[in-house]
């Protein structure tokens, strides 16, 4: 199904979240404006993940707040009342996404294929994209421009920072200086590498003469988890947790040299920058969910670990269990990749 362009003139995204998938939903978006670039866009979203995008240009977000329960469904019906779409791209497999899809009224209505259009999905569209054995969450989004008749698939980013925002990166991060970011703290604390090894390979990075900053959110964890991984490094940390909105976070991304982190959204900001990132992976397949153009430089160790909890074939992107599985990631394997980026 390929719908052209005198077919569409309003397009309405459903993606409320996380952070590295709306990441990846902006390549897509952009790759549709490069083809329509008078094409009308409204995109349903997060709040927090708002707070990153908002300065997108070409698009009108509809924010959905999932903190005010049942209200969030009656907030978006009222402020996409009149509104009728061309084309609903529905990409997000989740009930509350499939509950507040019934708010939005569009023409064709494009979901996942049968086999990934779950938590009832499959009954809120009435088109879907081609099936796809192994994408990328990336190539997967990447689908929904295809069937509005996109060719060019090629991944680009334009995020827009404030000015002050830019400045305030550059201020921490002049233009030359070599650093490490480290971005620690996964949305899950058992995808979090253990603190002691961070602190190793911070130490070793400050050994080739690059700073090293912490950053992350504002939350008590993340917060915990910088102070402990400073506690066991013998070297001055810069800690920046919790200390950056998104969009500065993203800025101080942009001025990084090298991004190190587990399965967590700053790693796909990173992405979106042009930086390189050493993504730590032991719960979920980095073939699906890791750092799309940093895949080469992934340290992992979820294939051996899913061999373990599974017999037989294993269905793409089946994630594995346990509170213990990143303490199989050891420090050497990290520096190895650490040290092909410095050189």
């Amino acid at each position: 199904m390929s719908l052209k362009l005198n077919e569409i003139n309003s397009l309405c995204l459903l993606r409320l979240s996380a952070i590295g998938d709306v990441c990846h939903a902006v390549a897509m978006v952009q790759a549709i404006q490069r083809k329509y670039p008078e094409l009308k866009i409204t995109w349903v979203i997060g709040k927090v993940e708002y707070q990153l995008l908002k300065h997108l240009e070409g698009v009108e977000f509809v924010i959905f707040d999932k903190s005010q329960g049942w209200r969030s469904y009656f907030y978006l019906k009222k402020a996409l009342a009149g509104q009728r779409f061309d084309v609903l791209l529905h990409m997000q497999v989740a009930l509350r996404a499939t509950i507040a899809s019934m708010a939005i009224s569009a023409r064709v209505r494009i979901g996942f294929d049968r086999f990934r259009a779950k938590e009832g999905q499959w009954l809120v569209t009435n088109h879907k994209i081609e099936p796809q054995e192994t994408p990328h969450v990336l190539e997967g989004f990447m689908a929904f421009a295809k069937a509005l008749g996109v060719t060019d698939l090629s991944p680009k980013w334009n995020i827009p920072v404030p000015l002050a925002d830019t400045e305030f990166a550059r201020q921490l991060l002049p233009d030359g200086d070599k650093a490490l970011v480290i971005c620690a703290a996964a949305s899950k604390a058992e995808r979090n590498w253990l603190p002691e090894r961070y602190a190793a390979v911070a130490q070793h990075a400050i050994s080739k003469g690059y700073r090293v900053i912490l950053c992350g959110g504002p939350t008590a964890s993340e917060k915990v988890l910088a102070e402990d991984i400073q506690s066991t490094c013998t070297q001055t940390l810069e800690n920046m947790v919790g200390k950056t909105s998104l969009t500065q976070l993203l800025a101080v991304l942009k001025q990084a040299s090298i991004v190190l982190a587990p399965d967590t959204g700053p790693a796909h900001m990173a992405v979106t920058q042009g930086t390189p990132v050493i993504g730590l992976y032991a719960h979920s397949n980095p073939g699906r969910t890791g750092p799309y153009l940093s895949q080469d430089h992934v340290v992992s160790v979820y294939d051996s670990v899913i061999k373990t909890q599974h017999a037989g074939p294993i269905a793409w992107g089946t994630r594995a269990k346990g509170n213990d599985l990143m303490e199989k990631i050891e420090v050497h394997s990290v520096i190895k990749q650490l040290d092909k980026l410095l050189s």
